[in-house]
């Protein structure tokens, strides 16, 4: 009877001193990320630029930052991919969402700081305002890639600021010369979103 006894306490404890280990073993570790995660994340960004830029939330320096740097994770998550038959490890995931969680918060304080896109009045100010517009539906539809981006808006802020520099040479206003100039570069820019939006790359 007491060795009876003995060899079921035995038993018992050792499906007891057993039980935890087989249900850490048996339920596998959570990921933090997803695969889809990763594409998921990116559209949303791209979305909450385009808004910011179409509303005037995002300077078209702060749009060139942003996409510049969005262009980069791009462009390591794709070193990523190549190194790894195209796919991406959960090392990998952690360290891209780690990245655009950097990036999202800068897209929150560029949009909520006190800059803010001011194109000025009349055709100039318009002209501006028409082409932000259609680089935002670019970066909304996917049709502009980050990089694409980041070079369009490098191009506004130059033109920008030749209209603010023109303005504050005479007297806050711009000579009919200034005008045909700052066109001519809209012009320029006009192509440059319609070749980039039409050339078959997409985000």
């Amino acid at each position: 009877m007491k060795t009876r006894e003995i060899i079921l306490s035995a038993a018992a404890l050792m499906v007891l001193s057993g039980a935890p280990a087989f249900a850490q073993s048996a339920t596998p570790a959570p990921s933090t990320t997803q695969p889809g995660e990763i594409q998921q994340r990116k559209d949303n960004q791209q979305d909450r630029i385009a808004n910011g830029v179409q509303d005037g939330q995002l300077t078209t320096g702060e749009t060139k930052n942003l996409e510049t740097k969005e262009a980069g994770i791009n462009k390591e998550e794709h070193t990523m991919r190549s190194e790894d038959d195209g796919h991406l490890t959960a090392a990998d995931r952690a360290k891209i969402n780690n990245q655009q969680n950097h990036l999202s918060n800068q897209i929150y304080d560029d949009k909520h700081n006190a800059a803010v896109q001011h194109n000025g009045p009349g055709e100039i100010g318009q002209r501006e305002q028409n082409q932000q517009d259609r680089i935002a539906q670019g970066v909304r539809s996917g049709q502009l890639t980050a990089g694409e981006t980041a070079h369009l808006e490098n191009q506004q802020q130059g033109i920008h600021r030749e209209a603010s520099a023109d303005r504050q040479a005479n007297g806050g206003h711009l000579t009919n010369a200034d005008r045909r100039a700052i066109n001519q570069s809209q012009n320029r820019a006009s192509r440059n979103i319609y070749n980039k939006k039409h050339n078959g790359r997409t985000r």
